[in-house]
C-alpha cells in the first residue's frame, strides 16, 4: 500500500509537507507553476515589505500634492493615479495569477515590524485570494535602551493587529532570540497565530576590508542550521495548539524526515530551491516516501511528532543534559 504523505498545515489540506518558502524563487508565475508540477505542497510568496508599502504611500501622496497650488491646466501634465501599478499593486496581480494558475495552496507574506495603517494590506492579501498569511517579523532589537519585555510586547501588537484585519489562518515566522522562547510562543498563540514558523534566520552583514564598507550579503543555509529548529519543534509540540512549520537549512529528504518526527507540520525550503531549482521538490518527496515504506509507516501524520520530547525514549537530549553528554563525550586528535 502506498504511503500517504497529506498534512494539515494552518487547517489547510496539504497533498505533502514540503512547502516552498518566501523567497525570489516565489516572485515568478512560471516558477509557482514549476514547483506545483514537481509536487510542492504549499507556496509562500516572497514578502511585501512595510517599508515597501509606506514608501510607496509617501510617493503617491507627494505625486498627489505636487503642483497643488499652480494652475489647474497644468495638472494635465501629470498621469492619473488610478491603476498605477506599484510594487504593492504587483504583488497583488502576482497572488490573484497564482490563485487562478495553482492548485495548491497559496500563503501571502506580509514582512514588518510596527503596527499602522500599511497593515491593511494584510485584508488586500485576502481580497486576492490568499488561503493564509504568513506575518513575517524580523526585527533587529537593537536599541539597549529598549527592555526585552517591550520588543516581546511590540511581537504580541503586531500579531494581534493583523488577526484584527484578517480572517484567514494566520502564520508567524519569527526568529530564535527570546530569553524564554516556549513561553513567547505560546504568547503569540494567545495572541491569534494559528501557526509558527521556526526560526526566521537573520541575515548577518560582514565588512569589506577592502573597499571598508558594511556589505551585506546573503549566505544560503546547510543541514546543520536545521538543527535549531529540531530541537525547539521536538520541545513544543505537545506544549501548543498551532500548526508548526520548520524553516532553516532544510536541503533534503533526511531533514525533512527529522524535522517531521520532531513535530512539525510542514518543513519549508529555500536555500535548497536556489541552488538546485524546483525540481529537486520531487528527489525529496522520493526520498521521504522512500524512507517511510523501509520503516513500514503508512503516513505522514502517523509519524509526525513521534521524536518530540514527551514521545522520545531520551527526552533529556532535547535539553542541558544533552550539552553536558556532548562535551563530555567529544573525542579529537587534540583531546
Amino acid at each position: 500500500m502506498a504511503v500517504d504523505l497529506k498534512t494539515k498545515y494552518l487547517g489547510l489540506s496539504l497533498a505533502n509537507p514540503v512547502v516552498a518558502s518566501a523567497s525570489p524563487m516565489t516572485g515568478k508565475l512560471e516558477n509557482l507553476q514549476r514547483l506545483e508540477e514537481a509536487g510542492v505542497g504549499a507556496i509562500v510568496l516572497p514578502s511585501l515589505f512595510e517599508e515597501q508599502i509606506i514608501h510607496e504611500e509617501t510617493e503617491r501622496v507627494r505625486m498627489d500634492e505636487y503642483g497643488a497650488e499652480s494652475f489647474a491646466e497644468a495638472l494635465d501634465y501629470f498621469p492619473p493615479l488610478e491603476g498605477y501599478n506599484t510594487g504593492t499593486e504587483l504583488y497583488l496581480d502576482l497572488l490573484r495569477d497564482a490563485k487562478k494558475a495553482l492548485k495548491v495552496p497559496v500563503i501571502a507574506s506580509l514582512n514588518g515590524t510596527t503596527t499602522g495603517g500599511w497593515l491593511r494590506y494584510a485584508k488586500l492579501m485576502e481580497e486576492a485570494g490568499a488561503d493564509a498569511l504568513e506575518l513575517n517579523i524580523y526585527l533587529i532589537a537593537a536599541d539597549p535602551k529598549v527592555s526585552g519585555a517591550e520588543v516581546e510586547q511590540q511581537y504580541i501588537d503586531l500579531v494581534q493587529a493583523v488577526k484584527k484585519e484578517v480572517s484567514i489562518p494566520l502564520s508567524v515566522k519569527v526568529g530564535p532570540y527570546f530569553s524564554s522562547i516556549g513561553n513567547m510562543m505560546l504568547r503569540l498563540q494567545d495572541a491569534g497565530a494559528n501557526g509558527l514558523v521556526l526560526f526566521n534566520r537573520f541575515l548577518q552583514p560582514d565588512i569589506d576590508l577592502e573597499a571598508l564598507q558594511v556589505h551585506p550579503n546573503v549566505e544560503l543555509s546547510t543541514s546543520f542550521e536545521s538543527r535549531l529548529p529540531l530541537r525547539w519543534i521536538a520541545l513544543l509540540r505537545d506544549e501548543l495548539g498551532v500548526s508548526l512549520a520548520a524553516t532553516s537549512g532544510v536541503q533534503g529528504a533526511p531533514d525533512v524526515i527529522k524535522l517531521l518526527l520532531a513535530g512539525a507540520d510542514t518543513v519549508m525550503m529555500t536555500s535548497a530551491l536556489l541552488r538546485r531549482g524546483p525540481t529537486h521538490v520531487a528527489n525529496v518527496l522520493h526520498g521521504v516516501r522512500s524512507w517511510l515504506e523501509e520503516n513500514e509507516y503508512e503516513s505522514v501524520e502517523q509519524m509526525k511528532g513521534s521524536m518530540s520530547r514527551e514521545k522520545s525514549p531520551q527526552p533529556g537530549a532535547f535539553e542541558r543534559a544533552n550539552y553536558v553528554k556532548t562535551l563530555i563525550s567529544y573525542t579529537g586528535p587534540y583531546v
